[in-house]
């Protein structure tokens, strides 16, 4: 009976502690919240709610930062023990319909607020976090004095740690997105789910964009793709990710289907076969699908290729994707191109040997 009555006044204290926490922060947490970021970011703040969740965690309503962020819900539960160890640790983070404008000038920079640090700050570390139905707006100046936008909707992210070992810093994550264009006109979706352990640096995921409408994105690949201006096309790209120690090695494989070009009158003495000015035009069947798998291999804390690996990387790819069109198809690919793959030439060489 004595321990029982030990726990009522215990949970007791607990209780109203939490209540007098509960309207200090009402009364006073807003402002406080406030005025702490708006010294850290440099930006007007403003939120419309802030309250408390038993047994404790942190509720704020209508958070916006300048123009750059809001979110109707921002939620989180302070680690105390992490607070003891002088670090602020905040454990399941939830935002929910975040919306974030994202814009870079014509110089290339972003407008990502610069955080302003007075004297040595704790470190803060989150166990996890969650957005739910997110939106992420970004115009590009760069590309055009107006800006060229392009939308990320419907941004759902899980990130979370595995707590056993309580040393372990294996952290699974899943996030799905869907692209869109100014005028709401679907783009394609990105998703990607696995896990990763940074204490021996191993890795387990997959990274996948379905059906993304290429022309959208011609101002960034110019004329990689092709010379001609390209009237339609979905990419579809699937890249399985694992590493071991630090070994990181990405199985690819690329899907460009559908691809349509708009017509060109040609210029005089130009002939039709001049056109193919571009290696992807070259290893597109007639169909205009690219179907290429390959394999980069690089290190999962400092993945990095050069561009004379990717190259070797692509034509080893474009070579398997070769072997399945007809010699006639590829003579006449090659007649009046082939000056322009002279870096290809063995490679190529062997190729028409196996279909002789």
């Amino acid at each position: 009976m004595k321990k029982i009555k030990i726990l009522v006044g215990v949970l007791a204290v607990i209780l109203v502690l939490f209540f007098a926490l509960s309207i200090v922060v009402s009364l006073h947490g807003k402002k406080f919240i406030e005025s702490r970021i708006e010294q850290s970011l440099k930006m007007k703040v403003s939120l419309g709610k802030i309250s408390l969740g038993f047994p404790l965690s942190v509720n704020i309503k209508n958070l916006e930062l300048g123009n750059i962020f809001k979110a109707d819900v921002v939620s989180f539960s302070p680690n105390l023990l992490g607070l003891m160890a002088g670090k602020v640790v905040l454990d399941g983070v939830t935002i929910t319909r975040p919306l974030i404008n994202l814009e870079q000038s014509p110089e290339g920079k972003l407008n990502l607020p610069q955080i302003a640090q007075k004297g040595k700050q704790p470190p803060v570390f989150l166990t996890g976090l969650t957005i739910n139905n997110g939106k992420l707006i970004f115009t590009d100046k760069k590309i055009s004095a107006e800006g060229y936008k392009t939308i990320l909707e419907g941004i759902n992210l899980k990130v979370s740690k595995v707590m056993l070992p309580p040393t372990s810093l294996n952290t699974r994550f899943n996030l799905s997105a869907n692209f869109l264009s100014p005028d709401g006109k679907a783009l394609g979706s990105i998703d990607t789910n696995g896990w990763i352990d940074f204490r021996p640096k191993n890795m387990d995921a997959i990274f996948q964009i379905k059906d993304l409408e290429v022309t959208h994105f011609s101002p960034y690949y110019g004329d990689f793709i092709s010379s001609r201006k390209i009237l339609s096309g979905k990419l579809n790209f699937t890249s399985y990710l694992k590493a071991k120690n630090n070994d990181l090695k990405a199985e690819c494989k690329l899907l460009l289907s559908g691809l349509t070009y708009e017509q060109q009158a040609l210029p005089e003495g130009e002939t039709k076969l001049d056109l193919f000015k571009s290696t992807l035009d070259f290893f597109t069947d007639k169909e205009g699908n690219l179907n290429l798998e390959f394999e980069i291999n690089t290190r999962l804390d400092k993945p990095a290729i050069t561009r004379a690996e990717l190259h070797k990387i692509i034509l080893n790819a474009a070579k398997r994707n070769l072997s399945n069109q007809s010699p006639q198809e590829l003579y006449e690919k090659v007649s009046d191109t082939v000056k322009q793959f002279k870096k290809f030439g063995k490679e190529l060489k062997d190729i028409f040997k196996n279909k002789e």
